[in-house]
């Protein structure tokens, strides 16, 4: 009983003399401000927030959730294919060509065209 009690107290203070080592060896002598301040996606967080922002990264990312969604309603389908094999195939071929008619759209609108 008391060899137990004995067992966890010394890995306690093991576990605590680990952490205090921790805490001495990893604290830094000097702080930079660039190194403490919040990264904003590159932007910097200070400054006017009512900059100009290109109409083609909100396009490209709706385009990729889109196109995303659609995977990921594809890919259930391959794994069951085996036991339902008429109705998955044409539910997956409905979806295949929903997908492919709205990347046509799309290419056909321009909005894969970087530069205009």
């Amino acid at each position: 009983m008391y060899l137990n009690l004995l067992v966890l107290l010394l890995i306690l203070i093991i576990l605590l003399l680990m952490l205090t080592v921790n805490m001495l060896i990893s604290k830094k002598m000097f702080k930079n401000q660039d190194k403490i301040s919040p990264f904003e996606c590159g932007y910097d967080s200070l400054s006017n927030n009512r900059m100009p922002f290109s109409l083609q990264f909100y396009l490209i990312t709706v385009i990729f959730l889109i196109f995303d969604v659609e995977i990921a309603l594809i890919l259930p389908l391959i794994k069951s294919m085996q036991f339902y094999l008429y109705m998955l195939s044409l539910s997956m071929i409905i979806i295949l060509l929903i997908l492919l008619f709205g990347l046509l759209l799309e290419w056909k609108e321009g909005a894969l065209n970087w530069f205009k």
